[in-house]
């Protein structure tokens, strides 16, 4: 995991779980949709870019899609399960630029913002219910 994802992930793990999987659910649609109209922007420039942006938007795209949450469609992968997907989904835009080769280029701060980004929220996310939360709490007082 790139330097960026690792040093957000130090800083928002101490903090609460403050965003919803309905709020979640917003921010990945907003990411795919970032990386498809990035994408088009950076075809004049930067195919290999571009074609980077486009997978990185598509598999956002999948994911939300697919997810058992507010705005998933198909609901396959389980809320939690797309947590574990979103840290890969993050580690994969921010290594993107030296995997395609354009590290020495302009394009790759997007990726690494966008890497931040997916890590700040999934790591802001409570993926597991308040009741299992307080349930297991409960158990482990009766312990």
């Amino acid at each position: 995991m790139p330097i960026l994802n690792r040093v957000t992930k130090a800083i928002t793990r101490p903090l609460p779980k403050m965003v919803s999987p309905k709020t979640h659910a917003i921010v990945d649609y907003l990411i795919a949709g970032s990386f498809l109209a990035m994408g088009t922007v950076f075809w004049s420039r930067n195919k290999r870019a571009a074609l980077s942006a486009f997978f990185c938007g598509g598999a956002e795209l999948a994911v939300s899609l697919l997810t058992d949450y507010p705005g998933g469609v198909k609901k396959v992968i389980s809320f939690p399960m797309h947590g574990d997907i979103d840290v890969g989904l993050a580690a994969i835009a921010a290594t993107m630029p030296e995997f395609m080769a354009f590290e020495e280029e302009s394009e790759k701060a997007f990726f690494q913002a966008q890497g931040v980004m997916i890590t700040a929220v999934t790591s802001l996310t409570e993926f597991k219910p308040a009741g299992r939360r307080a349930a297991r709490g409960s158990m482990r007082k009766a312990a």
